[in-house]
Protein backbone atom coordinates (compact mmCIF):
# COMPACT_ATOMS: atom_id res chain seq x y z
CA UNK A 1 0.00 0.00 0.00
CA UNK A 2 2.53 2.60 0.82
CA UNK A 3 4.39 1.84 -2.56
CA UNK A 4 1.50 2.36 -4.32
CA UNK A 5 0.90 5.74 -3.10
CA UNK A 6 4.10 6.96 -3.16
CA UNK A 7 4.42 5.65 -6.37
CA UNK A 8 0.79 7.69 -7.65
CA UNK A 9 2.29 10.89 -5.50
CA UNK A 10 5.33 10.74 -7.17
CA UNK A 11 3.62 10.57 -10.46
CA UNK A 12 1.66 13.78 -9.71
CA UNK A 13 4.29 15.59 -8.33
CA UNK A 14 6.41 15.42 -11.80
CA UNK A 15 3.22 16.14 -13.65
CA UNK A 16 2.80 19.25 -12.04
CA UNK A 17 5.86 20.36 -12.49
CA UNK A 18 6.50 20.02 -16.42
CA UNK A 19 3.16 22.39 -16.19
CA UNK A 20 4.61 25.06 -14.65
CA UNK A 21 7.49 24.70 -16.43
CA UNK A 22 5.40 25.05 -19.74
CA UNK A 23 3.72 28.21 -17.97
CA UNK A 24 5.69 31.61 -17.38
CA UNK A 25 3.82 33.00 -13.64
CA UNK A 26 4.08 36.39 -16.04
CA UNK A 27 1.06 34.98 -18.79
CA UNK A 28 -1.46 35.65 -15.64
CA UNK A 29 -0.49 39.27 -15.09
CA UNK A 30 -3.26 42.08 -15.99
CA UNK A 31 -1.67 45.82 -15.95
CA UNK A 32 -5.33 46.46 -16.19
CA UNK A 33 -6.01 45.96 -12.30
CA UNK A 34 -6.30 49.03 -10.59
CA UNK A 35 -6.28 51.47 -13.42
CA UNK A 36 -10.14 51.98 -13.22
CA UNK A 37 -11.87 53.74 -9.85
CA UNK A 38 -9.31 55.19 -7.45
CA UNK A 39 -6.68 52.30 -7.80
CA UNK A 40 -3.93 54.78 -9.39
CA UNK A 41 -2.36 52.51 -11.52
CA UNK A 42 -1.01 52.21 -15.15
CA UNK A 43 -0.96 49.67 -17.87
CA UNK A 44 2.55 50.39 -19.47
CA UNK A 45 5.34 48.56 -19.28
CA UNK A 46 8.50 48.22 -16.33
CA UNK A 47 10.59 46.30 -15.33
CA UNK A 48 11.05 45.81 -11.30
CA UNK A 49 13.23 48.50 -10.34
CA UNK A 50 13.58 50.02 -13.39
CA UNK A 51 13.90 53.47 -13.85
CA UNK A 52 11.71 53.62 -16.76
CA UNK A 53 7.97 53.66 -16.63
CA UNK A 54 6.86 54.26 -20.04
CA UNK A 55 2.71 54.09 -20.53
CA UNK A 56 0.17 56.15 -22.07
CA UNK A 57 -1.07 59.43 -20.44
CA UNK A 58 -4.88 60.04 -20.67
CA UNK A 59 -5.07 62.37 -18.03
CA UNK A 60 -3.20 65.74 -18.05
CA UNK A 61 -5.18 67.69 -15.18
CA UNK A 62 -2.75 65.71 -12.25
CA UNK A 63 -6.54 64.73 -10.79
CA UNK A 64 -6.71 62.56 -7.86
CA UNK A 65 -8.02 59.46 -9.67
CA UNK A 66 -5.78 59.86 -12.48
CA UNK A 67 -3.10 60.59 -11.10
CA UNK A 68 -0.89 57.71 -12.11
CA UNK A 69 -1.63 59.58 -15.89
CA UNK A 70 -3.72 57.00 -16.97
CA UNK A 71 -7.37 56.53 -16.26
CA UNK A 72 -9.23 53.26 -17.77
CA UNK A 73 -12.80 55.15 -17.97
CA UNK A 74 -10.78 57.68 -20.31
CA UNK A 75 -10.79 57.56 -24.28
CA UNK A 76 -8.54 60.13 -25.49
CA UNK A 77 -4.33 59.75 -25.00
CA UNK A 78 -2.36 62.44 -24.88
CA UNK A 79 1.03 60.45 -25.42
CA UNK A 80 3.63 58.29 -23.69
CA UNK A 81 5.86 60.01 -21.22
CA UNK A 82 8.45 57.82 -19.27
CA UNK A 83 8.11 58.13 -15.58
CA UNK A 84 5.12 57.43 -14.03
CA UNK A 85 3.60 56.55 -10.31
CA UNK A 86 1.62 53.55 -9.09
CA UNK A 87 -0.78 53.02 -6.38
CA UNK A 88 -0.19 56.62 -5.16
CA UNK A 89 -2.96 58.92 -3.76
CA UNK A 90 -1.07 62.20 -5.62
CA UNK A 91 0.27 63.14 -8.73
CA UNK A 92 3.53 63.22 -9.92
CA UNK A 93 5.79 62.18 -13.07
CA UNK A 94 4.79 62.04 -16.46
CA UNK A 95 8.25 63.13 -17.66
CA UNK A 96 9.22 63.49 -21.60
CA UNK A 97 6.41 62.92 -23.72
CA UNK A 98 5.90 61.08 -26.94
CA UNK A 99 2.85 61.21 -29.44
CA UNK A 100 3.18 60.42 -32.82
CA UNK A 101 0.98 61.90 -35.30
CA UNK A 102 0.27 62.41 -39.14
CA UNK A 103 -0.19 65.45 -41.24
CA UNK A 104 0.47 69.41 -40.12
CA UNK A 105 2.07 69.05 -36.69
CA UNK A 106 1.42 70.89 -33.76
CA UNK A 107 2.40 71.64 -30.18
CA UNK A 108 -0.80 71.83 -28.87
CA UNK A 109 -2.21 68.93 -26.25
CA UNK A 110 -5.95 69.46 -27.58
CA UNK A 111 -4.69 69.10 -31.40
CA UNK A 112 -2.10 66.16 -30.94
CA UNK A 113 -3.98 63.63 -28.73
CA UNK A 114 -6.46 61.01 -29.82
CA UNK A 115 -9.08 58.87 -29.71
CA UNK A 116 -8.35 55.33 -28.92
CA UNK A 117 -10.70 52.70 -27.70
CA UNK A 118 -10.03 49.59 -25.11
CA UNK A 119 -10.95 47.00 -28.15
CA UNK A 120 -7.65 48.01 -29.68
CA UNK A 121 -5.58 48.39 -26.60
CA UNK A 122 -3.39 45.24 -25.26
CA UNK A 123 -1.41 44.94 -21.99
CA UNK A 124 0.71 41.74 -20.62
CA UNK A 125 4.19 42.03 -18.82
CA UNK A 126 6.71 43.82 -20.03
CA UNK A 127 4.48 44.95 -23.08
CA UNK A 128 1.92 47.46 -24.12
CA UNK A 129 0.22 47.97 -27.37
CA UNK A 130 -3.10 50.85 -28.65
CA UNK A 131 -3.78 51.84 -31.83
CA UNK A 132 -4.29 56.01 -32.25
CA UNK A 133 -7.82 55.87 -34.34
CA UNK A 134 -7.63 59.60 -35.11
CA UNK A 135 -4.38 59.25 -37.39
CA UNK A 136 -4.62 54.83 -37.77
CA UNK A 137 -1.13 54.97 -35.75
CA UNK A 138 0.00 51.37 -33.85
CA UNK A 139 2.02 52.39 -31.18
CA UNK A 140 3.90 49.12 -29.17
CA UNK A 141 5.74 50.07 -25.62
CA UNK A 142 8.21 47.90 -24.01
CA UNK A 143 11.25 49.02 -21.80
CA UNK A 144 14.89 47.55 -20.27
CA UNK A 145 15.87 48.58 -16.85
CA UNK A 146 17.23 52.24 -18.13
CA UNK A 147 15.36 52.59 -21.64
CA UNK A 148 11.93 52.75 -22.99
CA UNK A 149 11.36 51.74 -26.49
CA UNK A 150 9.03 53.11 -28.82
CA UNK A 151 7.90 51.14 -32.07
CA UNK A 152 5.28 53.22 -34.41
CA UNK A 153 3.63 51.93 -37.34
CA UNK A 154 2.12 54.60 -39.52
CA UNK A 155 -0.53 54.85 -42.18
CA UNK A 156 0.77 55.83 -45.76
CA UNK A 157 1.76 59.52 -45.34
CA UNK A 158 4.29 62.01 -46.28
CA UNK A 159 3.47 63.56 -42.89
CA UNK A 160 4.29 61.84 -40.23
CA UNK A 161 5.55 63.44 -37.01
CA UNK A 162 6.57 62.93 -33.38
CA UNK A 163 6.16 65.41 -31.12
CA UNK A 164 8.09 65.81 -28.03
CA UNK A 165 6.34 67.87 -24.92
CA UNK A 166 8.49 68.72 -21.97
CA UNK A 167 5.37 71.04 -20.58
CA UNK A 168 3.58 67.87 -20.35
CA UNK A 169 1.51 67.87 -16.63
CA UNK A 170 3.61 68.91 -14.04
CA UNK A 171 5.20 72.49 -13.80
CA UNK A 172 8.03 72.99 -16.07
CA UNK A 173 11.35 75.02 -14.54
CA UNK A 174 13.76 74.55 -16.99
CA UNK A 175 14.11 72.66 -19.85
CA UNK A 176 15.90 71.97 -23.50
CA UNK A 177 16.24 69.79 -25.98
CA UNK A 178 19.15 69.79 -28.49
CA UNK A 179 19.25 68.03 -32.30
CA UNK A 180 22.40 66.07 -31.97
CA UNK A 181 21.96 64.75 -35.87
CA UNK A 182 19.28 63.68 -37.95
CA UNK A 183 18.82 60.37 -35.85
CA UNK A 184 19.49 61.85 -32.45
CA UNK A 185 17.93 63.78 -29.50
CA UNK A 186 19.36 64.96 -26.11
CA UNK A 187 17.85 67.53 -23.58
CA UNK A 188 16.23 67.65 -19.55
CA UNK A 189 13.24 68.43 -17.77
CA UNK A 190 13.12 70.55 -14.14
CA UNK A 191 9.88 70.24 -12.71
CA UNK A 192 7.95 71.00 -9.80
CA UNK A 193 5.01 68.80 -8.33
CA UNK A 194 5.14 65.78 -5.33
CA UNK A 195 8.59 66.07 -6.05
CA UNK A 196 10.20 69.30 -6.07
CA UNK A 197 12.76 70.50 -8.54
CA UNK A 198 13.26 67.04 -9.78
CA UNK A 199 15.70 66.69 -12.72
CA UNK A 200 15.14 64.71 -15.94
CA UNK A 201 18.22 63.65 -18.25
CA UNK A 202 17.84 62.15 -21.83
CA UNK A 203 18.89 60.84 -24.92
CA UNK A 204 16.24 59.86 -27.55
CA UNK A 205 17.58 57.76 -30.43
CA UNK A 206 15.18 57.32 -33.52
CA UNK A 207 15.73 54.37 -36.23
CA UNK A 208 14.99 56.66 -38.91
CA UNK A 209 16.51 60.03 -39.97
CA UNK A 210 13.97 63.12 -39.12
CA UNK A 211 13.64 65.56 -42.27
CA UNK A 212 12.50 68.38 -40.90
CA UNK A 213 11.78 69.68 -37.30
CA UNK A 214 10.71 72.32 -35.04
CA UNK A 215 11.45 73.36 -31.60
CA UNK A 216 8.41 75.66 -30.13
CA UNK A 217 9.97 77.65 -26.49
CA UNK A 218 7.08 78.70 -24.02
Amino acid sequence: MRVILYFIFSYTLCFSLKVVSQTHPSVFVNPFIGTGGAGHTFPGPVLPFGMVQLSPDTRIDGSWEGCSGYHYSDSVIYGFSHTHLSGTGVSDYGDILLMPTTGKPSMLNSDYKSKFSHKKEHAKAGYYQVELLDDTINAELTTTERVGVHRYTFPKTKKANIVIDLLHRDQTLHSDLKIMDSVTLVGYRVSNAWATEQHIYFVIKFSKPFINSSVVKS
